[in-house]
């Protein structure tokens, strides 16, 4: 069925007079009316309405239901008799609702966006021998235009085409395929993905270099603050990692785009932001044991999965301390001064003659350099390394690479669209092998750690053997991820891939330098 389903009243039509002039128009058994109250959930980065579903819970005096329903033309997908939503898609019953949410929203948070109250009015519309052929639903509400919904009931098709027409023709209703929480938020001023973590920053080609990199770098403070609040309230995992990255950005920021920023500014802020990183990272770390933790589990034998289970509760033990003392971090003088201090150092008026020596190039000239230095330094690193060296080499190269990663994704405005996403992708392949080669080694050198603290605790032993056989399964990953390096690393340096690269972002001629 393509028809639309659901249909806006003109503005003055109340439920009472659409229902007195349907009458007219066909049979309808006593409408039932409820006060009912609409709660909007999604994730903070509208992860189910990117996926064209809105979740809400309706709750009148006798019920409440949670409903997902499609954007695209208001079918609800599933239902279920709720009370209260769950944070987290886990906790929800096993069934539809779950495995719809779980795979969408991963460990965010179902939070709720908006509530209305509303009058809802339950018409059935029945034939001669009194069968139900089509069910109405009715939205009245006090601040837009009310709604009615149809549904179809099997084997009556053509009674639900024949309402559309009395709708539409007759009645003057518009179908509409813009949902009730899209009025809503428009009402309140606001749009639904009014917060992303991918980056979209439009620069002009010609801007001057310092004022571009002051605007990229009121961005990423925007998605600092934006996750503030999240982060110290542990909503769920992903503020304090979008946190993170926008700090890490900033950080590659202060260190790459040279030469913009007075230097004595640009250290004071790079220290502060270096500390950031630093009072952020133990949360992460633990949040990422805990999100991980069925993996591991999984990666055990099935006789000795469950000996494993005491290391949860030591490490959501742990991670709760460290959020306590980040969170008070987070609320510190220091903290917050100093961000009010870096915004304001942002919003000042740039120099009409600026003394740092990049300043005045234009943003296209700078990031051409930046990103060109930056990827010749990975292909001479990833170059010297051999089966022979340290994982030092590694990680080195993959601090490299992600500082090209973020000059790439700040400036990628202002090249090609289709030639800066492919060549974002070709890095991400050789990031991906980097990063797990990294992680698992982190994460075996801290379970070696964490038993020790364990030991004192008196767990049992059975407990260090599933950590053992842990242990050794993270380091048959590391070794393999060593292995795939090479491979990765082949295809990054590849004539292609340079020809890319070179096209995009090498000088064209040598600068004459003027002095």
């Amino acid at each position: 069925m393509n028809m639309s389903l659901q249909f806006e009243f003109p503005t003055n039509l109340t439920a009472e007079s659409f229902i007195g002039k349907l009458s007219h128009e066909a049979a309808i058994q006593p409408a039932l009316r409820q006060s009912s109250c609409k709660t909007y959930y999604d994730s903070f980065d509208w992860r189910l309405y990117s996926n064209n579903i809105t979740c809400e819970i309706n709750q009148t005096k006798s019920a409440s239901s949670l409903t997902l329903r499609s954007i695209k033309n208001g079918l609800v997908i599933a239902e279920s008799e709720l009370k209260k939503v769950p944070l987290f898609s886990k906790e929800f019953e096993p069934g539809i609702v779950r495995d719809i949410l779980a795979p969408l929203l991963e460990m965010r948070a179902l939070l709720p966006v908006c509530t209305l109250d509303y009058e809802i009015y339950h018409l059935n519309i029945i034939n001669k021998d009194e069968k139900t052929i089509l069910r109405l639903i009715i939205e009245e509400y006090s601040q837009f235009n009310n709604r009615v919904f149809l549904q179809p009931v099997k084997g009556y098709g053509k009674a639900a085409e024949h309402m559309v027409e009395i709708l539409t023709a007759t009645l003057g209703l518009t179908a509409t395929d813009k949902s009730v929480l899209l009025t809503a938020l428009q009402s309140q001023g606001r749009k639904p993905k009014d917060y992303s973590s991918k980056l979209n920053i439009n620069l002009d080609p010609d801007m001057r270099a310092d004022i571009a990199g002051k605007y990229i770098y009121s961005h990423l403070l925007k998605a600092i603050k934006v996750n503030e609040q999240g982060t110290i309230a542990n909503t769920d995992s992903e503020f304090l990692h979008d946190f993170r990255v926008a700090v890490r950005r900033t950080r590659a920021g202060l260190s790459q785009i040279k030469g913009i920023l007075p230097a004595n500014s640009s250290a004071y802020y790079a220290d502060f932001f270096s500390w950031l990183g630093q009072i952020t990272g133990p949360t992460r770390d633990l949040d990422v044991y805990l999100l991980n933790f069925e993996s591991y589990k999984s990666s055990l034998p099935a006789s000795i999965r469950e000996d494993i289970n005491p290391l949860y509760d030591f490490l959501l033990a742990k991670q709760k301390k460290v959020q306590k003392e980040l969170a008070k971090k987070l609320q510190s003088t220091k903290y917050l001064s100093t961000l009010a201090e870096w915004e304001q150092y942002l919003k000042e008026p740039s120099y009409k003659k600026p003394l740092e020596q990049n300043a005045k190039l234009t943003i296209k000239e700078l990031a051409d350099r930046r990103i060109w230095k930056v990827f010749t330094r990975v292909l001479e690193e990833g170059g010297a390394i051999t089966d022979l060296s340290p994982s030092d080499a590694l990680h080195d190269l993959r601090k490299s690479c992600k500082k090209l990663r973020y000059l790439m994704e700040f400036f990628q405005s202002l090249y090609p669209e289709p030639q800066i996403k492919c060549l974002i992708k070709n890095l991400k392949g050789l990031q991906e092998v980097l990063g797990d080669f990294q992680d698992y080694a982190v994460q075996e050198d801290n379970l070696k750690l964490f038993s020790e603290e364990m030991m004192a605790l008196n767990t049992h032993a059975n407990t260090f053997l599933a950590m053992g056989v842990l242990v050794q399964d993270l380091d048959a990953h590391r070794c393999r991820a060593r292995r795939d390096f090479a491979s990765k690393f082949e295809d990054f340096k590849q004539k292609e891939n340079r020809s890319a690269f070179k096209l995009l972002f090498a000088p064209s001629k040598p600068h004459s330098h003027q002095h």
